[in-house]
């Protein structure tokens, strides 16, 4: 009996008469391409690692600077102050240079290490300039000269063309407070949460621990400081095919990694362009997962993938990206994906739920992982699933914003791509991406290893990509011919025994529990926007956030601690701190605004002090001097020590009942909302932080529109994320309408 064997580029045949080998030319040619396209992947890498590690400078200007030198010298001017000679008599001992290539030589090392001092001095400069964060505390649309002068030295110093990574070596490090100022302003932010008897209580543990303690801990963290660095288009549907959606939006998605690669994404910055904002979060977006550890979770990336992994309908799909050494093209991976949809071959055993696993317990994923994952064609299947670009989902479901029901279909579609089905998404992954029946799309993003701008930035790109660059055919179907040569997806193949399927059972169980109890309202906020918000010359988050203190009394009737999102990317590889945005301030502004003795002036004077203090708590967030992140690190430091402190363990103990996150709108050029106004993202949300509690996070899109994202928790007798969405609007009307009363009454 003959047996066959099959290789990537040969086969061959075992016969009684010998072997026959036939080498397939087309594979070849593929292990060509693929070669060739790791070597350009490779070449790029070192190219970039070059600009960018001279930067601010340029490797062009190594050259001006050496061809400056040696004018001088043949000029008979020694610009070295004698340095050049003493090379020159170091290479004397050498006897195998001539006079003149000594010289030549001795005038090449000189000027290549005055390059390398100008461009350490350049960056030290520029780090310097960074570290200052005034500018950030100046009364808004006023620029003193001193600022002016700032900016133009920072823009000096920032080079012409700067890179994805460029500014990172001059970013400063994020700075540590003084622990008595972080304990004082601790204290105020409690201070209108607390009775008096309480607030008292917590004054004395503070002090105590300020005087004690914490200077103790203070150390330890400064020394590591000195060592470490620290969603769809709401209303437009281009398509319903669902894979033609797929395939445009997996191919901009892809475009958008290439330009990763290449580092041709722009740095984010502040202040028209000038301050830059560290951009270490965008190196794991892609080819990164989250594995599951028995103690602690560890994040694995890999340099390249060069495939995808497609869940639908129960079956796990690896597909290639690449063909000829060629990105596939949208109307091929259209192709791709309705292969996999015409499919009509059986989940295995186990498989259909397998992913549930990344939604329960770590610890039984951990060791599920461990005993039956780590051989074999599971191991195979798995390291397909955790090394590909991104996870995606040919979701069976139809979902999306529907202007006959808006409130119901919102809700549905924010929760299924806050949690699906608990086994049709691959949480672990950085990005699971997922096209639904009727052609309409979102994502799910893992948190550890990016925040939510740095998602928001892929999703604004992919958004416009898709629909305003590459469009559709009059037929729906992407631009451009299908291609027969391309090879089938290939299904994984699983092993999954019964004692693992136990567990995937437990782990779906627990998810379910979990995603059930999620009560979560979505809904587009049209009376105003951003605009009207700016003509009251108040800060649009400002104005959002007593929207939010006022709407929490109403719905609760008292209020609580609230955690809002800042981000600290001013610094090299910072993530993000809390503003504490339930303040003494916006405590009395919301008690006038229910108090009907209180006059129209009176209100907005208290609104008006509340905006200012929000303004300044966000601003001290974003420059370093916030409180919890300080907070939290003294607590570790504690834990290391294993020395116990009553007040930080009392810190950490308090419940955040009100989570908010604004997600930012980055690359306004890419949508003209005035031309296109439906072309507006619905944004992005995150279910409730406490039992008890709200989450809530909004965008503010344009100049007319705010979505707002609301969660809470079914199992809470107390919440209900329908009924503080009714006192969200009304609180938003309640406080513009301030505004043109008191406009009305100046006329």
């Amino acid at each position: 009996m003959a047996e066959a064997h099959q290789a990537v580029a040969f086969q061959f045949t075992v016969t009684p008469d010998g072997i026959d080998l036939r080498l397939s030319h087309e594979a070849l040619k593929q292990i060509y391409l693929s070669g060739l396209h790791s070597w350009k992947k490779k070449f790029i890498r070192f190219k970039n690692g070059i600009i960018t590690g001279v930067f601010p400078a340029s490797p062009s200007s190594w050259l001006i600077v050496v061809v400056g030198v040696m004018t001088t010298m043949y000029a008979k001017i020694d610009p070295s102050l004698g340095i050049i000679a003493k090379i020159n008599r170091t290479l004397e001992r050498t006897d195998c240079m001539s006079s003149q290539t000594k010289n030549v030589v001795s005038g090449v090392l000189f000027g290549t290490g005055l390059w390398v001092a100008l461009i350490v001095t350049m960056r030290f400069s520029l780090k310097v300039l960074l570290s200052y964060h005034g500018w950030m505390f100046a009364e808004h649309g006023k620029m003193s000269r001193a600022t002016k002068i700032w900016m133009g030295m920072v823009k000096l110093f920032s080079g012409r063309k700067p890179m994805l990574y460029s500014f990172q070596t001059s970013l400063p490090r994020l700075p540590v407070p003084a622990v008595k100022d972080t304990v004082n302003r601790y204290l105020e932010s409690v201070r209108p949460l607390m009775k008096e008897e309480d607030f008292k209580r917590m004054t004395a543990l503070a002090h105590d621990f300020a005087v004690s303690l914490g200077p103790r801990l203070q150390w330890y963290l400064k020394l590591k400081s000195w060592w470490a660095t620290n969603y769809d288009l709401l209303y437009v549907l281009p398509t319903h095919i669902q894979a033609a959606r797929a395939g445009n939006a997996i191919h901009a998605i892809l475009l958008y990694r290439r330009k990763l690669d290449r580092e041709e994404i722009k740095p984010i910055c502040l202040l028209g362009s000038t301050i830059p904002l560290c951009s270490a979060q965008w190196e794991r977006m892609f080819n990164t997962s989250r594995i599951p550890g028995e103690e602690t979770d560890t994040i694995q990336h890999m340099r390249d993938s060069k495939h995808i992994v497609v869940y639908h309908r129960g079956r796990y799909f690896k597909v290639w990206l690449y063909h000829d050494g060629r990105l596939l093209k949208p109307r091929e991976i259209e192709q791709q994906m309705q292969r996999i949809l015409d499919d009509t071959s059986e989940p295995q055993p186990g498989e259909a739920r397998l992913a549930a696993l990344t939604a329960g317990d770590r610890v039984p994923w951990a060791r599920c992982r461990q005993a039956y994952f780590g051989r074999g064609k599971n191991k195979q299947s798995l390291d397909a699933v955790e090394k590909a670009a991104f996870f995606v989902t040919l979701d069976e479901t139809e979902q999306g914003y529907r202007r006959e029901d808006p409130d119901t279909s919102m809700d549905s579609y924010a929760k299924s791509l806050l949690h699906g089905r608990c086994y049709d998404r691959w949480f672990d992954k950085s990005i699971t991406f997922v096209v639904f029946k009727n052609g309409k799309m979102g994502m799910n993003a893992e948190h550890s290893w990016a925040d939510a701008p740095i998602v928001g930035h892929l999703w604004e790109y992919v958004l416009s990509t898709d629909s305003l660059q590459m469009g559709y055919a009059e037929d729906g179907h992407c631009k451009g011919d299908t291609n027969p040569n391309i090879p089938y997806p290939t299904r994984l193949q699983w092993d999954i025994p019964g004692e693992c399927q136990e567990v995937i059972e437990t782990s779906l169980n627990t998810a379910n529990l979990l995603a059930n109890d999620v009560d979560f309202h979505s809904f587009p906020f049209e009376a105003f926007g951003k605009g009207i918000i700016k003509k009251c010359r108040t800060s649009p988050d400002a104005f959002v956030q007593l929207a939010l203190q006022l709407a929490h009394y109403k719905d609760m009737g008292k209020f609580c601690l609230t955690y809002e999102a800042s981000m600290t990317r001013l610094f090299r590889e910072g993530r993000t701190e809390t503003v504490r945005s339930c303040t003494t301030e916006s405590c009395d502004f919301v008690r006038a605004m229910v108090d009907p003795a209180q006059t129209v002036e009176q209100r907005l004077k208290l609104f008006k002090l509340a905006s200012e203090k929000h303004q300044l708590m966000y601003r001290l967030a974003m420059t370093g001097s916030g409180i919890d992140r300080h907070l939290f690190c003294l607590y570790v430091v504690s834990k290391y020590l294993a020395v116990e402190s009553p007040f930080l363990k009392e810190v950490l103990s308090e419940p955040w009942r009100l989570s908010t996150s604004q997600t930012p709108q980055q690359q306004v050029e890419l949508f003209d909302l005035e031309r296109n106004p439906e072309y507006v993202s619905s944004g992005g949300g995150f279910g409730p932080v406490a039992d008890d509690g709200y989450g809530v996070s909004y965008i503010l899109v344009g100049e007319n529109l705010i979505n707002f994202h609301i969660s809470s928790k079914f199992s809470c007798p107390e919440t209900d994320s329908h009924r503080f969405g009714k006192h969200l609007r009304e609180a938003m009307i309640d406080i513009i309408t301030l505004f043109r009363l008191s406009s009305n009454s100046k006329k």
